[in-house]
């Protein structure tokens, strides 16, 4: 089968040989997931933003329209399908089925589809704190999910082995301490989304804004505050503590520790550009 897949799904799975080991059996895996859960394909995918998984339109058997997507591999995704399940469709996307082995996942379609990113980012703010609130719950003891520590560990072993092209060592380094520190000192968890967005809430029928991609960890709810932020860049660059602030407050989650876990992730995040001069000018004065 042809796939066409976006660039920077390609890009993605040129950086680790697992990956591009996936991305040579993706082919087979969607056609075993069409024709096991009965499946036609149907009109291009909008609105779903897609560079760690394939996503397809399907139409099931009786004509219902669902969308096939099947994950990379991918250490902060590992536990999607466990976290859909939890959360059951509230606020989220519902599954439909799953191959949980494949990362194979039949999910409700939303429409129209169109992203959160339509609307002013104020607006965006009030709509990411409605829905965070329902999605920080407790699971029952013992629980099924990995900490936020362990992803944090994840990224600090990649940030350390990137030294070389760190550009200023005792911001990383500070950076990766308060990493551990937010970590460890969490009195309340919460199940988190880490990955938050305007681009990972759709429009839908079923309630005007669903949530996709979620990559469930337990942890501090203040973190969860920070995908978002990050993605309101030139309005944290222009007014980062009003920005922070404002977001915590309608979190009712404390200012500090968003501010501190907003440094934590332009300074020592693992990533491809460290020498962008706009994140550690921004992870200067978040710090200050």
């Amino acid at each position: 089968m042809a796939l066409k897949l976006p660039d920077e799904l390609l890009r993605f799975c040129q950086m680790s040989p697992e990956r591009a080991a996936w991305l040579d059996r993706l082919p087979d895996l969607v056609e075993k997931s069409m024709r096991q859960w009965s499946l036609s394909l149907d009109r291009p995918l909008d609105g779903e933003e897609a560079s760690c998984s394939f996503l397809s339109a399907v139409r099931r058997e009786n004509g219902t329209p669902a969308v096939l997507k099947i994950g990379m591999p991918h250490m902060e995704a590992e536990d999607e399908i466990k976290g859909l399940r939890f959360w059951n469709g509230v606020p989220t996307v519902r599954l439909l089925a799953s191959e949980d082995e494949l990362g194979a996942m039949l999910l409700e379609r939303c429409s129209p589809g169109t992203t959160l990113r339509a609307l002013p980012e104020v607006e965006q703010d009030a709509i990411i704190a409605t829905l965070l609130f329902r999605l920080w719950r407790r699971p029952a003891f013992p629980f099924e999910f990995r900490p936020l520590s362990a992803m944090i560990e994840h990224w600090s072993k990649k940030t350390l082995a990137q030294s070389q092209s760190w550009p200023d060592p005792e911001l990383v380094h500070e950076g990766l301490r308060l990493f551990q520190d937010l970590a460890r000192d969490v009195s309340d968890q919460v199940l988190l989304a880490t990955d938050l967005h305007a681009g990972n809430v759709l429009r839908a029928e079923r309630e005007p804004w669903l949530v996709i991609d979620p990559k469930p960890f337990l942890g501090d709810p203040a973190y969860d505050a920070t995908q978002h932020l990050l993605n309101c860049f030139a309005r944290l660059q222009s007014d980062p503590v009003g920005t922070i602030q404002s977001l915590s407050n309608l979190l009712g989650v404390d200012a500090e520790r968003v501010r501190l876990w907003t440094f934590t992730r332009l300074a020592a995040e693992p990533r491809s550009d460290w020498r962008n001069p706009e994140k550690l000018s921004l992870a200067r004065s978040i710090l200050s």
